[in-house]
């Protein structure tokens, strides 16, 4: 137990820290930043489950990494052993941002201020399949003809001589990549392995923060429950990022998926290993699935869809398991035999197992099959831990109520959670305006697509463009877009396909435009400055009724008291994502309109809308949008569509 006395001079570093280091190098000492710090550090102090609901530009990471660094600070004071703490997100670029911007700006305030001597070192932790293994790389080069090989592949194959992170070697081939890594069973006992040194080496007390994905964390959560040798180091407290997309990942992570890429890669392999029948068998077969599972989730699309495209890949995959799966390579088998045996499970109508799509890394449909109960194995693998853990994310809560997401990970009743909400220091109220239309497209009227087409062009010709329309399915968004080549708009309009990269990096590149997204863009993306002044949401998103969706019903006595528990804070929490696209810095101003009939004042869902969205003044007026944003930008904005 740390002292009374010790945790007071840890809470006056705090104070010192943002009030007078931080704006000395020019940030601005925010109060509700300063007083979540506090509230963070409280709850490493005390051995709590802290869930914090921070505001976008609160400056949630400085909040936590200046809280652990205290914290640390107070334990050492204390006599108590090193341990690091470890900050998990969801994102491999706030993993990279934490490790090279937030971190090393720290490290040099306190450094300069002598708060600390030595400086705040930080590694991001990666599951095995990332690095290379010295004696498969070898392996590997007296097997390849590097001659015959493509030139940028053979290159990248041969630089990781000197790279240990596979992520780091640009144009290596997803084959080479599966044939070099780490296997799951490290055990070459080899001094001069340069991955066991750089556990080794991670283990260290030389770092204070250890980084990784939730991933990750849930995996090492899962060898510590089960009895194995854990994958991260022991820590003195677990900081979650982005914490509102933990129990999706927890979901996948105690079940099964299939990604498209994962076909992919067996059939590239079955070609590199001059098995082209089987090879191009299995590409015929799985063309349609894969043509499917390339695009994000689609909320219009049953999961039965992906069912019956599976058929004919589970019959390919089980005649090549039989007719040449004794001759494959060990790894290119075991990537045939987890291929066949997911497909062959999702095609299964198993009662213990739920049935789901969700949104994988690159955007494009990842088929899940997961288990009923997630909170007992949350609780049994992550909750159990006997260290602080911190929560944190803009969207763990609606307006003071966590009820949606502690129910989602299993901390309903909890003794040890605590909860706090740090509102935005945006000012919304003089910065955006929300708009309802006084008689919005109905949803079951026939010429639904043709009103909601004009309602949408009319606010982007008001607005002058710069634009995102968030729709909830392809085919909705598909449906607005046809229509508009009969009725051409003075702007580039930009629609998100399966080359995202490629559709943001133009949107961005051509001010003024306007871009019609679903899927990732919701919480994906972001769209800082003039870039997006108008949001258009078409419908309200909420989730498709899917099995997932029927599992959760099944708690709740009637479809009423389930809306209203479930289906309507999850579209809070979505809503609430979507419009933090728009305005990610002080200085941003948006118009946002809400089109869904269900959303329209005196409607059902109007004052859950409302509640959801920060406070802002309210129109029905399109008028009164035009004058909004005449009133707020430059004469620069306008020229950019003339």
């Amino acid at each position: 137990m740390i002292s009374y006395h010790n945790r007071q001079i840890t809470h006056d570093e705090i104070d010192h820290i943002f009030k007078d280091l931080f704006p000395s190098h020019g940030m601005t000492a925010r109060p509700s930043q300063i007083e979540l710090s506090h509230k963070m550090l409280e709850a490493m102090l005390h051995n709590k489950i802290a869930l914090s609901d921070a505001g976008t530009g609160i400056g949630k990471t400085y909040a936590y990494l200046v809280a652990g660094v205290s914290f640390s600070r107070a334990l050492n004071r204390e006599g108590v052993p090193f341990h690091p703490i470890l900050v998990s997100t969801s994102s491999i670029a706030l993993q990279t941002a934490v490790k090279e911007e937030y971190i090393p700006f720290l490290s040099s305030v306190l450094m300069e201020n002598k708060l600390i001597q030595a400086p705040i070192r930080a590694v991001i932790r990666k599951g095995k399949s990332h690095y290379v293994c010295d004696e498969r790389l070898l392996r590997r080069l007296r097997q390849v003809d590097l001659e015959r090989k493509n030139p940028q592949a053979a290159h990248a194959l041969l630089s990781l001589r000197d790279h240990l992170d596979t992520d780091q070697v640009p144009n290596l081939s997803q084959y080479d990549r599966n044939r070099v890594c780490v296997p799951p069973v490290c055990d070459c006992r080899r001094d001069s392995c340069r991955y066991l040194c750089y556990m080794d080496a991670c283990s260290s007390d030389r770092y204070l923060f250890q980084i990784c994905n939730h991933n990750l964390l849930l995996a090492d959560a899962i060898h510590r429950g089960s009895g194995h040798k854990p994958i991260l180091p022991d820590t003195c407290a677990l900081v979650v990022d982005e914490a509102h997309k933990l129990p999706e990942t927890a979901r996948q992570m105690f079940g099964i998926t299939l990604a498209s890429k994962d076909i992919r890669t067996l059939i590239r392999t079955l070609r590199a290993e001059r098995y082209l029948l089987a090879s191009e068998s299995l590409a015929e077969m799985a063309a349609a699935l894969l043509d499917l599972m390339s695009m994000p989730p689609d909320d219009d699309r049953p999961f039965s869809d992906y069912v019956r495209h599976m058929i004919g890949p589970a019959r390919t995959l089980a005649t090549i398991q039989k007719q040449i799966g004794g001759v494959l390579t060990p790894t290119t088998r075991k990537e045939l035999d987890r291929v066949s045996s997911t497909i062959h499970l999702l095609l299964e109508e198993r009662a213990d197992l739920v049935f789901y799509t969700a949104m994988d890394d690159d955007g494009s449909t990842l088929l899940c099959a997961s288990i009923s109960d997630l909170t007992s194995q949350l609780h049994a693998t992550l909750w159990s831990q006997n260290q602080p853990i911190l929560l944190t994310s803009g969207t763990l809560a609606i307006g003071k109520d966590f009820c949606r997401f502690k129910e989602e990970a299993g901390l309903t009743g909890n003794p040890r959670v605590e909860e706090s909400v740090s509102p935005s220091p945006f000012d919304y109220r003089k910065n955006c305006l929300l708009y309802f239309p006084a008689m919005p497209p109905r949803h079951h009227e026939a010429d639904y697509f043709d009103k909601l087409t004009e309602e949408i062009r009319t606010l982007l010709i008001a607005v002058h463009g710069h634009a995102l329309v968030l729709f909830t399915s392809y085919a909705a968004m598909s449906a607005v877009k046809d229509r508009l080549k009969h009725q051409p708009l003075p702007f580039p309009l930009f629609t998100m396909g399966r080359n995202t990269p490629h559709t943001m990096a133009q949107f961005k590149a051509s001010p003024g435009s306007a871009l019609f997204a679903t899927g990732a863009a919701w919480e994906g993306f972001d769209f800082p400055g003039d870039c997006v002044s108008l949001l258009v949401i078409p419908r309200l998103p909420f989730q498709y009724p899917d099995a997932l969706q029927e599992k959760k019903r099944a708690a709740y006595p009637d479809l009423r008291a389930f809306i209203r528990a479930v289906a309507v804070p999850e579209m809070q929490i979505r809503l609430k994502q979507g419009f933090g696209r728009a305005i990610r810095l002080e200085t941003d101003t948006c118009a946002i309109a809400v089109l869904d009939e269900r959303a329209a004042k005196g409607s059902r869902y109007f004052n859950d809308v409302c509640s959801a969205l920060p406070e802002m003044p309210v129109t029905n007026s399109i008028y009164a949008v035009e004058r909004f944003i005449r009133q707020i930008k430059n004469e620069d904005y306008f020229r950019e569509v003339a």
